[in-house]
C-alpha cells in the first residue's frame, strides 16, 4: 500500500501505524513520485492527503482509478471540506478522514480497501482466464457458442452456419468442456462477462 503526504511527520506517523498492523507500506512525498512507482503485485490501496502540492488528491484519484480500479483510495484532510469529501466518495473513495485520523478508523478503512482490491483482482483474473479459454476454442466452436448463448436452438444454429445439427451438438459440447461450463446458464454468464455477441 502507499502513503502519500508531503508532510514528513504525517507520513512517518501513518507508516508506523500501518507497519504495527503488519502491513508493509511505501511512504511517498508526492503524487508524481507515486505515479513513477512500479505497479504493486497483489491487493493494495492508496492513503493520501487530499491537498497534495504537486497534484491534487482528487486529480490523482481520477487519473489512477480509470486504469487501476484495483487500487482504492483513502483520503486524509486537514480541514473538513464536505464538497471535496462528496466528490471523493462519488468517485469511489473508501473513506475520507480528518487529520489526525483515529487509528481504528484508518485501520478499518485499510481493511475495507484491501478487501475491495482483492475482489477486483480476483474478478480480473477470472475474466482473463475466461478470455484464454475462449481463445482456445476453434473458430467454429466460437461461432456455435455465440449463437447458443444468444438463445438459438441447435437446429437454428445449424441452419445459420450451414452445418448439420449433429455437428452443432459436437461443437457445443467441445465449447462447454473447454470453457469449463457446468450448464448452459453458466456458459451464458461467461459469455456475458466476455461481452460476446452473435456475429
Amino acid at each position: 500500500m502507499f502513503i502519500i503526504d508531503d508532510a514528513a511527520a504525517t507520513r512517518q506517523s501513518i507508516e508506523a501505524l500501518v507497519r504495527s498492523a503488519g502491513w508493509r507500506p511505501e511512504a511517498l512525498s508526492s503524487a508524481y513520485e507515486f505515479l513513477a512507482h512500479p505497479r504493486p503485485e497483489g491487493p493494495s490501496c492508496v492513503i493520501l492527503d487530499v491537498d497534495l502540492r504537486d497534484l491534487g488528491g482528487l486529480e490523482l484519484q481520477k487519473l489512477v482509478s480509470a486504469e487501476r480500479p484495483d487500487l482504492p483510495f483513502i483520503f486524509l484532510t486537514g480541514n473538513s471540506d464536505l464538497s471535496t469529501s462528496v466528490k471523493a466518495m462519488k468517485a469511489g473513495a473508501v473513506d475520507f478522514l480528518t487529520k489526525p485520523a483515529k487509528a481504528d478508523a484508518l485501520l478499518g478503512a485499510i481493511d475495507e480497501a484491501l478487501a475491495r482490491s482483492r475482489s477486483v483482482l480476483a474478478r480480473d483474473t477470472e475474466v482473463r482466464n475466461l478470455r484464454d479459454r475462449h481463445a482456445s476454442l476453434s473458430r467454429r466452436e466460437q461461432e456455435v457458442m455465440a449463437r447458443v448463448v444468444a438463445g438459438l436452438r441447435n437446429k437454428q444454429v445449424a441452419f445459420e452456419l450451414g452445418i448439420s445439427e449433429i455437428t452443432v451438438k459436437a461443437h457445443r459440447g467441445h465449447a462447454m468442456r473447454k470453457m469449463l461450463a457446468r450448464s448452459l446458464p453458466d456458459l451464458v454468464n461467461m459469455a456475458s462477462q466476455l461481452g460476446i455477441a452473435r456475429s
